[in-house]
C-alpha cells in the first residue's frame, strides 16, 4: 500500500520515559520540508506534560489514550513518526484503527513474537537501567547514563553536557515517577504485535550502532511484513538525537517514492 503526499497532521511518539522535548530539532525540520503541515508532538501517558498521569501497563491502553488525546484536538487520521516504546504504540494503532492512520514510520523499536526477549533490551544494560531508575540518584548522572546507552554520535565534552543539562532540565520540569517508568516497561515487555501486517504504508528505520536494542529485531518484522527498511550505519538508538536530518531525509524520501508509484 503507498502513501501519496497529503497536508495530514504527522503525531510524533516518543519512548520510555521520554517526551516531546526529547526530539531536539526534528520537530522543527520536520516542518520545514513540510510547511503547512501541522506537527504534533504528543506525550504518552504518565511523561512530559502527562507525567503526573498513571502510566498504563498495556500497549493497547497507551494507544487508545494517545488517540483519545488527538481526537480531542479534532485529528481523527495522521501520520506517525515513532520510537521505541512509541513504535510500540503506533504498530497497535495501525492493527486496531488502520482507517486512522496513513502511513507510519517505525524507528528502533522491537516486537514479539519476531525477536526474543534478550534481543528486544540486551541484559548487559540491566544494571544500568536499573541505576536510571532509581529515583535518589543524582538527575545528571542519570541522564549521563541514558546518553551513553541510547547516543552513538562523537559529541564533545561540551556538546554532552549540554544534552544531559537539557535533558535533567526536562527532567526536573516534568519528573517521571519510578512507578511510571517500570509500568511502562511492563507494557512493553508483554506487548504482542499481530502476526500478519497492519494495512497501513509502514517503513521501519533503524540505528546499525543500537547498542540498546539489537538491531536484528527491527529486521525481523520487517521482513515478516515485507516492509521497506532504512539503515543508518552509525547511528544509536536514539537515532532523532544522532542524526535527525538524516531521518528526516528518509522519511520525505519515502514519502516522495511513495508519490510516484502508482
Amino acid at each position: 500500500m503507498n502513501a501519496a503526499p497529503d497536508d495530514l497532521p504527522w503525531v510524533l511518539l516518543r519512548g520510555l520515559t521520554r517526551e516531546a522535548g526529547h526530539w531536539g530539532p526534528l520537530p522543527a525540520m520536520l516542518a520545514e520540508r513540510l510547511p503547512g503541515t501541522r506537527i504534533l508532538t504528543s506525550d504518552l501517558p504518565g511523561a512530559g506534560e502527562r507525567h503526573a498521569m498513571r502510566s498504563p501497563t498495556s500497549i493497547r491502553a497507551t494507544m487508545e489514550d494517545c488517540r483519545a488525546q488527538l481526537h480531542a484536538l479534532g485529528v481523527t487520521r495522521c501520520h506517525l513518526l515513532a520510537m521505541s516504546l512509541g513504535a510500540m504504540v503506533a504498530v497497535e494503532w495501525t492493527h486496531r484503527h488502520p482507517q486512522e492512520i496513513a502511513s507510519a514510520v517505525l524507528v528502533n523499536t522491537s516486537l514479539r513474537p519476531f525477536s526474543a526477549w534478550h534481543q528486544r533490551l540486551r541484559p548487559r544494560h540491566y544494571p544500568a537501567l536499573l541505576g536510571v531508575l532509581w529515583p535518589w540518584r543524582d538527575a545528571h548522572a542519570r541522564e549521563a547514563v541514558v546518553l551513553r546507552l541510547t547516543g552513538r554520535r562523537r559529541f564533545t565534552a561540551a556538546q554532552k553536557m549540554a544534552i544531559v543539562d537539557e535533558w535533567v532540565a526536562l527532567r526536573e520540569r516534568h519528573p517521571v515517577s519510578t512507578a511510571n517508568a517500570l509500568r511502562q516497561l511492563l507494557a512493553a515487555a508483554r506487548y504482542r504485535a499481530p502476526v500478519q501486517a497492519p494495512n497501513v504504508p509502514l517503513l521501519v528505520v533503524v540505528g546499525a550502532c543500537d547498542g540498546l536494542v539489537d538491531p536484528a529485531c527491527s529486521q525481523r518484522f520487517a521482513r515478516a511484513w515485507e516492509l521497506p527498511v532504512r539503515t543508518h550505519p552509525s547511528a544509536g538508538h536514539d537515532l532523532a538525537l544522532d542524526d535527525p536530518a538524516w531521518l528526516v531525509d528518509e522519511v520525505m524520501a519515502w514519502r516522495e517514492a511513495a508519490a510516484r508509484t502508482p
